[in-house]
């Protein structure tokens, strides 16, 4: 046996049938979209097997795009759990073969409860294509597996349909991406869209030195907050900042500092971030200038420092 060839081949395999459900998005499957986004209820996914399994990453992909979405096992449906299933709710039933017994007993039970019904089925020559409101194909040409029974190819299918499915509920709902911030406030990935730069920046930690100061003055500031950095204000206004490369370049150019002032060595206009910003766009600024702290504004007054450090321990990145 050739473990790579096989490895490969099975990939290979699996990105071809993938990339050939783009031919089956037709207009069977836009009137889903559109149902998907109008309904009051909620949709329901019901599978067997390891179709079941693609139901629930597909209502989890529904859930976190802004679409109440329920997983119901199809087995356990006909033994009680069909209670899930309310007056409004659309329901999916996914299958390969759209015959199995469970999927026989169970679509009439919904069809009885006058709900609308979606399958998206592999046979369209099934029993479910024949009984559903919507069909969405989900074809594939053979399995990955080389006696051509484990579901392979035909999961991969239905699992980017369903994906298809979201992305355009998500859109045509015009789901945002603060909206997409609500469901997703743990984590790495909820604090790149909501924590915001003030809230790193209001830690108390706010050097500033008047453009007069002299630089001893500017050293202790630098020293005590331990940032790196101070920012020269005047009247509450951002004139320049002073980093610690600052006073080391000042010092090769200069054996005596005494009458040198903060308005002397200090870098003027430099680069900012306003306080309600994303701190991932701070992170991003950051690193564009190849700086490690960034003077924080609000409404055009000195709020604060960002410091590269701050983001990094909040593991945005």
């Amino acid at each position: 046996m050739d473990i790579l060839k096989t490895a490969q081949e099975s990939i290979r395999l699996q990105a071809e049938m993938v990339a050939k459900q783009a031919n089956h998005i037709n207009a069977e499957f836009v009137s889903v979209v559109q149902e998907i986004a109008k309904i009051n209820g909620r949709v329901v996914i019901t599978g067997i097997g390891k179709s079941a399994i693609i139901a629930q990453k597909i209502v989890a992909t529904l859930n976190s795009t802004g679409t109440a979405a329920v997983f119901m096992h199809a087995g356990d449906a006909i033994h009680g759990d069909l209670g899930n299933v309310q007056k409004d709710d659309l329901v999916i039933f996914i299958s390969k073969s759209g015959s199995s017994p469970e999927i026989k007993v169970l679509v009439p039970l919904v069809k009885s409860m006058g709900n609308k019904l979606v399958g998206m089925v592999g046979n369209l020559e099934s029993y479910l294509a024949s009984q559903s409101d919507f069909v969405i194909n989900t074809t594939v040409d053979r399995e990955a597996c080389p006696h051509n029974l484990a579901p392979t190819t035909s999961t991969s299918a239905q699992l980017a349909m369903g994906d298809a499915l979201a992305i355009c509920v998500m859109e045509l709902k015009g789901f945002k991406a603060s909206d997409f911030a609500r469901y997703h406030p743990g984590g790495a990935l909820g604090k790149k869209l909501y924590l915001r730069a003030g809230e790193l920046a209001d830690n108390g930690r706010t050097p500033r030195v008047e453009p007069g100061a002299g630089i001893s003055e500017v050293i202790v500031e630098i020293s005590a907050k331990r940032l790196g950095a101070t920012a020269v204000v005047e009247a509450g206004r951002l004139t320049g900042i002073i980093t610690d490369g600052d006073l080391r370049r000042m010092l090769e150019k200069s054996l005596s500092f005494e009458g040198l002032r903060a308005r002397d060595i200090m870098t003027a206009g430099p680069k900012t971030i306003d306080f309600d910003a994303l701190a991932v766009e701070a992170f991003e600024l950051m690193e564009r200038y190849n700086i490690t702290q960034l003077p924080v504004l609000r409404e055009g007054q000195y709020a604060g420092f960002i410091h590269l450090h701050d983001i990094l321990k909040e593991g945005i990145y």
